[in-house]
């Protein structure tokens, strides 16, 4: 029965690109192809739940062996990536969470989505994100779960830019996917750790390690730490999660209510034995857990709309889920994560319908906050602002200056090469000639080349150019014909020479000699 594992995420993988490919070449399109859009994708979804649901009765019932290998997929050196499945436990359950949660949000955006522009776009990333949460979840192996790791991440940067002719959507967009790669640049080096320490990427091989020491431990958490935080909008990270709302509100609801947002809890509980090993780890993330958990409920306090105040409730609850794993309850941070996800993803999608019948009426705070704790709250803390004067700017600034040293060093030094656009399009200027266009005014200046480099460049575009265009542009013209003309007689000259008896006789001395 393990076997049925590898057909969990596989199914929305398939609905997935059917639906891409479908909409690509145009077999599915408009509201006409939407039905067929919304079947593939619910019909799909509903069945990786039921054989989620089916592998975890056979594991209740003792038959599953925990484990399912499905192949080899990359060797190298000491190296081995299986393409393997864990199939009980904790990580099955929550599997089979996810794809309820999955299931009941696409059915809910079958109608909410409904003459949207991107329909058939939303389904399309809906069901890639599905199967890369199921791979993410039930992979047991690090690398294949960075896969659902990223994929997971690349569609919540595709649907926070759906209306991407917006463009507050797609800076946000972009912001929230690069604060992300922060947090995936630490999950490789804590792969690669695992790798060089351990000789092993199997999530069963790193917990089952005893022989680490106490600062490899430490080191090889803090990594898997810092990339929990950063998918889990933890402290620093947790402004990305307020820009993501700019997405359709079934994706927000899956990605950052149910889904996405716990992924970063679900890596640490599934590390817990390295993290037993790593006090120091432990404490980091119980103290991020904190601080995040009392600055969601501050800023939270000024928020006006409905989504903005459900996100930050979200990253207040997460964090307590992060404090929970740090001071050591893991069973309660997993009953948590699974009570949290449940209701704020339904808290979610409910929004719009609350929004609805609530116009009209502002939002307001009913306690008197003092005027610090206001300002602070609306601002944010400033964490977007201390961002841009440590990272954004130091960056801009450093690119700045790297330009001006390339426009006014290295071209100087080098000289800045000449195009060898005259040679390469000789045969579109001399089409343009002909359809009247005159572009002989700046065929002198056209190629001009500064320094050494530039000057070869540009007498190697003109040796070209003249020879295409005097023997390929013309072809049979009469300058080719005077050339071979020429070459004609040059070739006869030196026939008749060479059959005059003298050279004939000193031409069969020289080869005897050579014989001899």
């Amino acid at each position: 029965m393990d076997a049925l594992v590898t057909l969990i995420p596989l199914m929305p993988l398939v609905a997935a690109m059917v639906i891409g490919l479908g909409h690509l070449f145009g077999l599915i399109k408009d509201e006409a192809g939407e039905t067929i859009t919304a079947d593939i994708a619910s019909w799909t979804v509903t069945m990786s739940c039921l054989l989620t649901l089916a592998l975890i009765g056979f594991d209740m019932q003792g038959v599953n062996t925990g484990s399912y290998q499905a192949r080899h997929w990359l060797n190298s050196d000491t190296l081995d990536v299986q393409i393997n499945f864990i199939t009980s436990g904790f990580n099955l359950r929550l599997a089979a969470l996810f794809s309820v949660l999955l299931a009941l949000v696409i059915r809910f955006s079958i109608n909410y989505m409904h003459r949207e522009a991107g329909f058939h776009r939303f389904f399309f990333i809906l069901s890639l994100f599905t199967f890369a949460m199921l791979l993410l979840v039930l992979s047991g192996n690090a690398v294949v779960t960075f896969i659902g790791w990223e994929l997971a991440g690349i569609c919540s940067y595709f649907l926070i830019a759906y209306t991407y002719d917006r463009q507050v959507a797609v800076v946000n967009a972009t912001r929230v996917f690069v604060t992300n790669r922060i947090g995936d640049a630490a999950f490789i080096l804590g792969l690669g750790l695992c790798y060089v320490w351990l000789d092993s990427v199997n999530w069963t091989v790193i917990n089952a390690a005893t022989e680490l020491t106490p600062g490899k431990a430490n080191a090889l958490a803090l990594c898997f730490a810092v990339a929990a935080f950063a998918k889990s909008a933890q402290l620093p990270f947790t402004p990305w999660l307020g820009r993501a709302m700019e997405g359709p509100t079934p994706s927000s609801a899956v990605f950052y209510g149910a889904v996405m947002v716990h992924a970063g809890v679900y890596l640490i509980i599934l590390l817990q034995p390295v993290f037993e090993q790593a006090p120091l780890a432990m404490a980091v993330v119980a103290s991020v857990g904190l601080i995040t958990a009392v600055y969601s409920v501050i800023v939270g306090l000024s928020q006006t709309d409905i989504k903005s105040s459900l996100i930050f409730a979200s990253t207040g609850q997460v964090g307590l889920m992060f404090l929970e794993c740090g001071l050591g309850f893991w069973q309660l941070a997993a009953w948590h994560l699974c009570a949290h996800a449940v209701v704020r993803g339904y808290q979610l999608l409910t929004a719009p319908s609350l929004m609805h019948q609530l116009r009209g009426v502002t939002a307001t705070s009913q306690r008197k906050l003092p005027a610090w704790i206001y300002v602070v709250s609306l601002q944010r803390f400033w964490l977007d602002p201390m961002t841009d004067w440590a990272l954004v700017k130091p960056v801009r600034g450093l690119a700045h200056d790297l330009s001006y040293f390339d426009d006014h060093i290295v071209d100087c030094v080098m000289g800045s090469p000449a195009p060898a656009i005259q040679a390469i399009a000789s045969l579109a200027q001399m089409e343009e000639q002909l359809l009247g266009a005159r572009l002989d005014n700046d065929y002198d200046t056209f190629a001009q080349g500064s320094g050494l480099a530039g000057k070869l460049t540009q007498w190697t575009a003109a040796m070209l150019h003249w020879f295409e265009d005097r023997f390929v542009l013309r072809g049979v013209g009469k300058d080719a014909i005077n050339y071979g003309r020429r070459l004609g007689h040059v070739a006869n000259r030196f026939e008749q020479s060479v059959l005059r008896p003298r050279y004939l006789v000193l031409f069969v001395f020289i080869t005897l000699l050579v014989a001899f």
